[in-house]
């Protein structure tokens, strides 16, 4: 098992070794997450890298990856654990058929760990010791509703888990946490208290250009510098929905798949959708506004290359 990193430029190495271009205020943030054994709470906007901090953990440290994807309506049953009726009907049918008639021993039985089935918060809780602790992602928390917040409040503050009929379950060694929301509703303060908490924002133009050339290496110097400046204008603009690195990608990778070396209204117009996921503002951005941003696109980039 990888160990975890003792400062932050190892963060940055573990995390750069990984393909994953991180400021340093993000390594911070996760080195003191690691080593003070507190969760980390990634808040921003979709498409930004929050979950693939989890990913890319799990890889560097050489540890089991265990997700629970949010979702309005979520509960226990689904995320921490629940009873294999099946079995337990099946088990009652069959001691009755023995000719058991001691029900204490047979609720003794079918409350019995054999049946139970672990969710995603169980299996963290169970699974490894100090060496081998998985990585828990809680993706997308803001999907969930306020009572099921109110559950984390135990497993984040005790690494522990109460089931009323086995009793307290601790865990051997607490999991590495990581937790993201979209924003998409404000997560209650008692839950945040419990984590160290960072905003994840858009990367700067340069930090994006880097982004490009670990994640798509093969892409032209200058078409990855229109994409990055075609973007981050994009997001000045007032639309439902900006792109996020993730769109980044996406929109480089089709360019590429085109053999697209720059570009151009029409190449704009026809890729579009890779960039944004809104028919509104997908028609906002078409035709002349396309065409706009990209002569600004091109004349900033015709700047910067007469003043090197």
């Amino acid at each position: 098992m990888a160990k975890i990193p003792n400062d932050i430029d190892s963060t940055l190495t573990l995390l750069a070794e990984n393909d994953y271009v991180a400021d340093r205020s993000l390594a911070t943030a996760l080195y003191l997450a690691l080593s003070l054994q507190k969760p980390l709470f990634l808040e921003g906007e979709a498409g930004v890298g929050k979950t693939e901090i989890a990913r890319v953990l799990s890889e560097s440290l050489k540890r089991p990856l265990i997700r629970l994807q949010c979702y309005e309506g979520l509960d226990a049953a689904t995320a921490v654990y629940e009873w294999n009726y099946a079995r337990q009907m099946l088990e009652i049918r069959l001691q009755e058929a023995s000719g058991s008639s001691d029900r204490e021993k047979l609720a003794d039985d079918i409350f019995d760990e054999r049946f139970l089935i672990e969710r995603p918060l169980l299996q963290a809780i169970r699974t490894g010791d100090n060496s081998t602790a998985p990585v828990l992602l809680i993706d997308e928390l803001d999907r969930t509703d306020e009572p099921f917040e109110a559950y984390l409040l135990e497993i984040l503050s005790d690494f522990q888990i109460t089931i009323p009929e086995l009793g307290t379950i601790k865990a051997a060694s607490p999991p590495i946490v990581i937790i993201t929301s979209n924003r998409t509703r404000e997560i209650h303060d008692a839950l945040k208290r419990r984590c160290f908490y960072h905003w994840v924002d858009y990367p700067d133009a340069i930090r994006e250009l880097e982004i490009l050339a670990v994640k798509a290496p093969n892409i032209p110097e200058t078409l990855s510098a229109q994409i990055v400046s075609f973007v981050q204008k994009l997001r000045e603009h007032d639309l439902f929905k900006v792109p996020g690195v993730a769109e980044t990608i996406d929109w480089a990778h089709a360019l590429t798949q085109l053999d697209c070396m720059g570009l151009d209204s029409n190449i704009i117009s026809d890729t579009v959708g890779a960039l944004l996921k809104y028919q509104d503002d997908i028609e906002r951005i078409k035709g002349s506004e396309a065409s706009r941003i990209l002569d600004e696109v091109r004349a900033e980039i015709a700047i910067a290359g007469v003043e090197e």
